[in-house]
């Protein structure tokens, strides 16, 4: 049997997600998922939630609750979310897991072995009025590449720049609002990456398959400026997982864990560890070594574009760097943003219609129907209420209401309860069959099989 690993990019733990997150990850990673098993493949599907960095530790501030009881809560929230909406994970982790924390460290570990983990000196942003180092998230300013005034220490959400702290213009907290800051030296772990340019530049080469979205965004990263950059993976924070060379002390690293965007893709691997351990399945290790199986096993990944600068050069050297015969990505699908009413879809900042709020307007399938009919893969897409009104009444109502009501009403006048013996075709009937059988042909050449 043929056998395929889907993974969905993990969401953040900081409150409930809005439609954007769902149609850019999630729910096409799900319909892939139904599509797959419709076929008689081997599937598992795989998602988390990625409860790790400054996400979680200023939603958990704001709601007055310890971080680790914030984080729990919010998985069982979003795990029910979820199953309202009928996605069919075959397991939903977390990547606070202990298989987390040890996949984790091992990957460190293995990284430090091959020269790939340098120690680095670096000034940080420390704010006098909060009395501590601030991570990249911790503070806000202005993007200077396009102005947006809410970007983050790491990454403008608006631009999808890369960004370092001291590159936002007037910086602030991102706790207390100060802007009383100054820059002192703190010491991290790099990610060695860049001396991974050539090996990654011709991984991305062979996969002539991906779509346009997904390699231009890989190749501007390697490309652009001074090229693939190293990337530190850690950060002073107190929750996380806590930085170790394998099951070995870190000297020098006490008090630190790992940085978010290290540990979250690794997830990936240790939740089909949880799923084993949850007792709903076995081998973990026959979906992702290629030594033990996965050789066999096609892997496509579903996210959002500003995902994939990770998943393309961050992970990939993390697992190629390891050394060992870890399972990479065949397929990366990517999505491009759906928009609200003229601004961004934003979990920060409240902004757009989220899962819990769609829920309690209308069942799942007449939002996984529109947002599936409206999924921004070739641009940006637009949600507007009006838009999403005219087309349920329309597409939904009036062309696949009025067509099963009036087939149904005319098979009940003409043969009662019974649906009669299918005979002879017409012309017509297979002219029907022939278009969907072409239109399925299509799907398959798509993907291959």
């Amino acid at each position: 049997m043929e056998r395929v690993l889907i993974t969905s990019a993990i969401p953040y733990i900081n409150g409930i997600k809005h439609l954007g997150n769902l149609v850019g990850s999630q729910l096409p990673a799900d319909l892939f998922a139904r599509y797959n098993r419709g076929r008689g493949r081997e599937v598992l599907f795989l998602c988390a939630t990625d409860e790790h960095g400054t996400p979680a530790e200023l939603a958990a501030a704001k709601a007055g609750m310890d971080v680790a009881e914030y984080c729990a809560k919010m998985h069982a929230v979003q795990a029910e979310i979820a199953q309202g909406f009928r996605l069919s994970f075959d397991h939903f982790g977390r990547s606070s897991s202990p298989q987390n924390h040890r996949l984790t460290q091992h990957f460190a570990g293995r990284l430090a072995d091959a020269g790939l983990i340098s120690e680095v000196s670096e000034r940080q942003v420390y704010s006098n009025a909060d009395g501590r180092f601030l991570p990249d998230r911790y503070i806000e300013g202005t993007c200077p590449n396009c102005g947006y005034d809410k970007a983050r220490g790491d990454q403008c959400e608006n631009c999808t720049k890369q960004l370092d702290p001291t590159d936002l213009i007037e910086p602030r907290s991102a706790i207390s609002g100060s802007t009383d800051l100054q820059v002192r030296e703190t010491k991290h772990l790099y990610l060695r990456q860049s001396s991974m340019r050539d090996q990654l530049n011709a991984w991305i080469d062979s996969k002539t398959d991906w779509p346009i979205l997904t390699t231009s965004i890989a190749k501007k990263w390697l490309n652009d400026g001074d090229g693939l950059q190293d990337r530190g993976i850690t950060r002073d924070l107190d929750w996380g997982i806590p930085v170790k060379k394998g099951t070995q002390e870190w000297p020098g690293m006490e008090g630190k864990v790992f940085y978010v965007w290290f540990d979250a893709p690794i997830e990936y691997i240790a939740c089909a560890a949880e799923w084993v351990d949850a007792g709903k399945g076995s081998d973990w290790e026959r979906w992702w070594r290629t030594d033990m199986g996965a050789q066999d096993v096609r892997y496509v990944q579903f996210m959002g574009k500003d995902n994939v600068p990770f998943h393309t050069l961050s992970f990939p050297a993390t697992i190629l760097g390891s050394g060992e015969p870890w399972k990479l990505v065949d397929y990366i699908k990517s999505f491009n943003y759906l928009n609200y009413d003229g601004g961004q879809f934003s979990t920060s900042q409240g902004r757009g219609v989220f899962m819990d709020q769609a829920l309690s307007i209308l069942p799942s399938d007449y939002w996984r129907w529109w947002l599936l009919s409206h999924a921004p893969e070739t641009s940006d897409s637009e949600f507007t209420w009006e838009n999403f009104q005219a087309g349920v009444n329309k597409d939904l109502a009036d062309v696949l209401g009025n067509f099963v009501s009036r087939i149904t009403k005319f098979c009940r006048s003409k043969f009662g309860e019974v649906i009669p013996e299918a005979g002879a075709y017409g012309a017509q009937e297979a002219r029907v069959m022939a278009d969907l059988q072409a239109r399925l042909d299509a799907i398959k050449r798509i993907w291959r099989r």
